[in-house]
Order: structure tokens, then sequence, then C-alpha cells
């Protein structure tokens, strides 16, 4: 195998938020509203009135109380088109206070708040189901300190992730966080789903990098653990409830994170593979020979890359095969990784794990490489209504999943793909069908979450459990986890106006 060179090209992909906006124009498209779709009865919250309005605008303002219909479509249905709310407000607060008020107010008077931030969850977290209020953070967006000896940064909820990793890259840093969302999620979403990402290889979980958060409870306290400190050893780590709680228990206002030092020497080698054993064969291999360099090892099959290619018209720079591996290297000698990198692909090629490949080290060469990964999410859209299925399986079990799939739709589907991070064993599964349809979901709810259950693995990987997972997690936790799941959430939102009809089974 010869590595092959990759022309240079410009991709842009659609914003999510955009995308959404572009998706539903033709009315109708627009999907099923989520209570009846999925037959949830509404809890005994109080209906939104004109007097509740007003008190809103006298807060926020009437520009940033949102109560047209045309506005607020793209804020009642999520990104994947799979649910979609009724909202009649929707509240844009410019600080932790206006939050604070917000939430005292709608908790005195009984009435549902739907958090939201980039919209661009996967599992209905982030939309309302009836017509919770909506209370967007994207007004929020204010870098409040950046201590550029110890890494840490300090923002608000609203912060977009790329906006965040531009800045520190001013000043030599970089976010332990990489999304293919990077352009339009929210950092304070990332951290109420626990986001992985595309480096949690490296850089860990957001329950590492995160050093303090801000949080508003549902009575409208603000619980202050905005700590900057990487050893704080006092007591409960309260930060950690709301890391991954899907503003269920408070909404995250500010966060205080650890930012690694920007790396000056990256690489990154896109490879063909023959068949799945050969990708983890080939996994082991880059552990042994890349070691402390190596910041993401990416896994996609043919069906998932063929979505790119056809529907975002990239390029593929090395042909067609049946499993496709990413690699990178992120280090601070050039010199030094080029080398470990050389010597790792030349045992892959001396003992045939790979059969084409290309290395590149030049950003406006990497970027299209990345484009092929990060734009499947966005690409399989095209093909009809897609289910996403974010899972943990062990690496030996890894891919199972999909032949199954395959086999046990048929042509029900239009197309089954599985993509994702070997280096931490969440695999996406994307199953592709004409139109939603109950008997189909039938054929794959909840035997796919049985199959992973069996293997020991987690229902959830990183998306959160939202609103489609509820009914399924205790695939994942047992009967006394939920039990006190359930108490905190009594604890800390009694009358439960957070995000109703999420995480918690009813």
């Amino acid at each position: 195998m010869a590595l092959q060179a990759i022309k240079t090209f410009e991709i842009r992909l659609i914003p999510f938020k955009n995308f959404i906006k572009h998706s539903i124009r033709p009315l109708s498209s627009l999907p099923e509203f989520s209570k009846n779709k999925y037959n949830v009865k509404r809890k005994s919250f109080n209906l939104i009135e004109d007097a509740h309005v007003s008190f809103f605008q006298n807060l926020l303002g009437k520009e940033r109380v949102l109560t047209d219909e045309s506005e607020l479509l793209s804020y009642n249905i999520d990104w994947i088109k799979n649910c979609r709310g009724e909202s009649r407000v929707v509240l844009k607060p410019k600080c932790t206070e206006h939050v604070s008020a917000i939430l005292k107010f709608c908790n005195d008077n009984n009435l549902a708040v739907c958090p939201q931030g980039g919209n661009t969850g996967l599992v209905g977290g982030s939309v309302p189901v009836f017509d919770e209020i909506v209370l967007s953070t994207e007004g929020m967006n204010n870098i409040i300190s950046l201590d550029e000896i110890s890494g840490v940064l300090v923002c608000e909820a609203g912060c977009i992730l790329e906006n965040l990793d531009n800045h520190l890259r001013e000043h030599n840093l970089m976010m332990p966080l990489d999304l293919g969302a990077k352009g339009s999620c929210h950092i304070g979403g990332n951290i109420s789903t626990n986001a992985g990402g595309l480096r949690l290889l490296r850089y860990g979980n957001l329950h590492g990098s995160v050093l303090g958060v801000e949080a508003v409870k549902a009575d409208g306290e603000v619980i202050d653990c905005l700590g900057t400190l990487k050893k704080d050893n006092t007591g409960y780590h309260l930060k950690h409830l709301f890391i991954g709680s899907e503003g269920t228990l408070g909404i995250v206002t500010k966060v205080s994170i650890n930012c690694p030092t920007l790396s000056s020497s990256i690489n990154v080698a896109f490879l063909g593979v023959e068949n799945f054993d050969n990708v983890l064969k080939l996994y082991q291999l880059a552990k042994s020979s890349l070691g402390e360099i190596m910041s993401a090892f990416e896994m996609a099959d043919a069906a998932s890359l063929e979505t790119t290619i056809e529907h975002l018209k990239l390029q593929n720079p090395i042909g067609d095969y049946p499993f496709y591996v990413l690699i990178e290297t992120s280090g601070s000698n050039e010199s030094h990784d080029s080398e470990k990198l050389t010597e790792f692909l030349e045992k892959t090629m001396s003992s045939n794990l790979v059969l084409n490949g290309t290395y590149q080290t030049e950003p406006s060469r990497i970027k299209p490489i990345w484009a092929l990964r990060e734009g499947i999410p966005q690409a399989i859209l095209y093909d009809g209504y897609v289910l996403k299925y974010d899972i943990s399986l062990p690496l030996k079990d890894y891919y199972s999943i999909v032949p199954i799939m395959r086999e046990k739709l048929g042509s029900d589907a239009v197309r089954i793909c599985g993509y994702g991070h070997i280096g931490d064993g969440n695999i996406h599964v994307n199953i592709a069908i004409k139109e939603f349809s109950q008997e189909i979901i039938k054929k794959i709810e909840p035997y796919i979450y049985e199959y992973t259950s069996n293997l020991k693995g987690s229902v959830s990987a990183e998306h959160g459990i939202g609103f489609r997972k509820p009914n399924y997690i205790h695939y994942s936790k047992s009967n006394a986890c939920l039990g006190l799941m359930k108490s905190l959430k009594n604890l800390m939102d009694p009358k439960g106006i957070l995000n109703p009809y999420k995480v918690l089974p009813s």
C-alpha cells in the first residue's frame, strides 16, 4: 500500500439550527407532535396566560420574549425532526439573575420549563413535548475569564463550543471537547448532556474537564459551584449532579473548564480496512505504537461514508473499502510525532491490516478528511426518517449489532450504518427508513436495548436519555439507582417543572 495524497477542497457543513430551518420549510414535512406520536399524557402543569407573558416581557424586554408561531418553530422541533412540541413562548435571558427570576416565577405558578441550548440533541431532550416554556441560553454567551497559566476558562452556558475553541486558540489553548455540532452547540448543553465527542480518548469526559458550574434550581435558588481549582476535596462534588442531568435538576448558567495546551503537531491518517476484526487489531497496534500522542481513533463502515459522498458531495481520497479508520495524533514535536506515525503505518502495511490510506499534516488537507467523518450524522438525514441509536458496547462486540439489524429489518430500511468512537466503545447505529412507522420501530425497540444490556453495554453512550429513552433506561440502571435518581429529582425539583417527560421513566 502506498499512502496517497489528497486534493485540498473546502467543505461547509450546514449549521445545525440552520439545517433545521432549511429542512422543515415545507409545512407538509413537519414531524407529528410528540404527544400524539408517542402517546404521552400531559402532566398537571398550568397553561401559560397573557399575565405570565407580561411578566416575562417586563423582566426581559419584549424583544427577548418570542410568541410568534413562525419564530417558535425551530425551537419546537429537534434537529433530526423526530420530536415536536407546541410551546407558545420562548424566553431569552441574558444573565443568571434572569434565569433565577424566571424559574422562581414558573415554580410559583406551576409552569413547566424546557431548557434549550443549541438544540443539537438527538434524543428529544432539548425540545418541549407539550406547551412547556422554552428557556433558551443563546443570549448568555459571554466569556468571563481565562487564566492562561492554569488553562482555566470561565464562561456563560450559551457560548458556542466552536467560538470558545477559537478564543482559546488565540492563547495557545483548546477546548477538551470536540463535536461535529461544534458550530451550533452550547457549552451548557454539552455539560447538561455530558457530551463525549471525537477526542474523549485523549482528553476524557466532562466529569474530568469541568472544574465547576453555576446552576439555578427549579425554585430560582442559584447554586454556586463555580470553582476553578483542579483539586477541591470539600465534601460532596455537587457539580456532578448537573453534568449529564439534562436540565432536570437545574439549569446550568456558568461553567469553569480546564483547557489543555494547543498541540503544535497534528497528523491525520485515513485508512481503508477489509473487516472489523482488522479494525480492532489496528486499534491495539495504534495504542501500543502511538501511545500518548493518539487523540482520536474513529471508525465508519462503507454505508456511513457513502452518505457524505452521496449527499454532501465530498470526495473519498482513498477509494471504496468495507471499513474506514481515522486516526489523529496531537503532540508538541513534529519530527517525533511524524516518525512514530510513519513507523506505525509501515507496521500496518507489512501486516496487511490496512488496504489503502492517506496521511496528512497540513490543516487544509486534514479538514476535508475530518469532514467525511463529521458529516455523517447530517448526511444520512437525506435518506429519509432516521432513527439514531447511541450505545456503548464491549469492543469485541462493538459492530455486531449492525449486521443483526440489517438482517432483522431487511427491506424496511433504506440504510443501516455504524460509525463512532472505537477508543471509548461508543457506536452510533443509524437506521434510515422511508417514513416514521410504529411497526418498524417495534422491530427495533426494545430489541436493540435488550441486546445492548445483555452485553453489559449502555443504552446511551453520550447523547443522554432525553425524551426518547426514559422507558429504556432500566436496561442500564438498576431499580435502586433509578430510585435514588427520582429522590434527587423530588428534592431539587419537587413540582417537576424542569424538563418534564425527560430522563426518568414516568
